[in-house]
């Protein structure tokens, strides 16, 4: 494929692996050894079974009708909030707890921001009986209260970032940290298509599943599985990189990526990173990341926990940079009117992540003949109380 990471773990001049020679031991050893590992039928077989018969794939692809009669175009959700734990995070944890394993690993280690990875990792976790812990910024765990005592009902130790802006930054910080000193019986699963070559591509083919299955399913519902917009919120991007994959090389479908713009993109307070950020390395590849002229990473801002961070994973970066993807902002009123906006519509509250996916259907020129898909990568159980905050409703 066009897109697809190097030898060398580059997506363009994206990627690539930055890390500490302390960690380089457990890098090579995934480099070295996950395509082998995921590719074997027992690999294959296992992770099949467990996303159909655990997580509850496929998840179906609807057609929202009044929010169709509303946008005049046939618009489609992909119902990843409809998987166990609630968001599309569960296809990625299942895949790496179980290529841990196979390399062995006792431990597992995680960040988390909305929290919806970290319940994911706490939960298969518990199903497959290895210890677990997770880190999330405590402002994190503050305002994703939920989540918290999800993951600690699961088994797993919920351990507070305190430095920085203490989000999911931090967390990713403190989590390589605790990897460092922990090499060998230890497997880190990281949460989105971030961090040091193998995670984007090993992250993006777990995640994959969504456009395939959004390829077949539109196939069957209208006769053509290639839709003319796919749209997916995008903070690090695991979820836009699961909806895009296997339309990357489509150049016909349109394929929008949607940042959290906070207060406005240029109010100081934005998580837009295509549009305030220039090449740098952040948690172990180069990418794009928003950061002071003298390279000190800039605090992000969103209303999202989920999508508050400073940078986008490589892949997206070389998307932007080519083109291939166009990516736009929202702000935190846009999004959480376009959240309410779909419980009143459709009868489904989307986690604020995704309600920015949403609120992009206001910046599109659709036509009546347009099929539009927004991955609906999680649902708005976690979100209550921001939405209570936020008030307007």
């Amino acid at each position: 494929m066009k897109f697809d990471v190097d030898k060398d773990g580059y997506y363009g001049s994206f990627g690539g692996a930055y890390i500490p020679e302390m960690l380089y031991p457990n890098v090579e050893e995934l480099r070295s050894k996950y395509l082998s590992i995921i590719q074997t039928s027992d690999f294959v077989e296992e992770f099949q079974s467990l996303l159909k018969s655990y997580v509850g794939r496929p998840t179906p692809l609807y057609l929202a009708k009044r929010l169709s009669e509303k946008y005049q175009a046939s618009i489609y959700l992909k119902r990843e909030d409809l998987c166990h734990t609630g968001a599309h995070k569960i296809n990625n944890t299942i895949g790496q707890i179980l290529l841990a394993k196979r390399l062995g690993k006792q431990k597992i280690i995680a960040e988390t921001g909305a929290g919806q990875h970290g319940v994911a990792t706490a939960t298969v976790c518990a199903l497959m009986g290895m210890e677990c812990i997770v880190y999330m910024g405590k402002h994190d765990m503050e305002r994703q209260r939920p989540n918290v005592e999800r993951m600690r009902i699961l088994g797993t130790t919920v351990v507070p970032a305190l430095s920085g802006s203490m989000t999911l930054k931090d967390a990713t910080n403190e989590a390589m940290r605790h990897w460092i000193n922990n090499p060998t019986d230890t497997h880190y699963i990281i949460g989105s298509v971030v961090g040091p070559h193998p995670y984007p591509d090993m992250v993006a083919r777990f995640q994959s599943v969504i456009s395939e299955e959004i390829k077949n399913q539109l196939l069957t519902e209208i006769g053509n599985p290639f839709p003319d917009y796919v749209l997916a919120c995008v903070g690090g991007g695991s979820n836009a990189a699961g909806a895009f994959y296997h339309f990357l090389n489509d150049e016909h479908v349109h394929l929008i990526g949607v940042e959290a713009g906070g207060h406005g993109v240029d109010s100081g307070e934005s998580a837009a990173t295509t549009a305030l950020g220039k090449p740098g390395i952040l948690h172990g590849s180069k990418t794009l990341l928003m950061q002071t002229v003298d390279g000190q990473v800039v605090e992000p801002y969103s209303i999202s926990a989920g999508l508050d961070y400073p940078g986008i994973g490589p892949l997206h970066a070389h998307l932007f940079e080519t083109g291939r993807v166009e990516f736009m902002s929202v702000t935190d009123d846009e999004a959480m009117v376009a959240g309410i906006e779909l419980s009143r519509t459709e009868g489904i509250i989307p986690a604020i992540e995704t309600a920015h996916a949403v609120a992009a259907l206001a910046k599109l020129p659709l036509e009546r003949e347009d099929c539009v898909v927004i991955n609906l990568s999680g649902r708005g159980d976690k979100d209550l109380e921001t939405y209570i905050r936020w008030g307007k409703y």
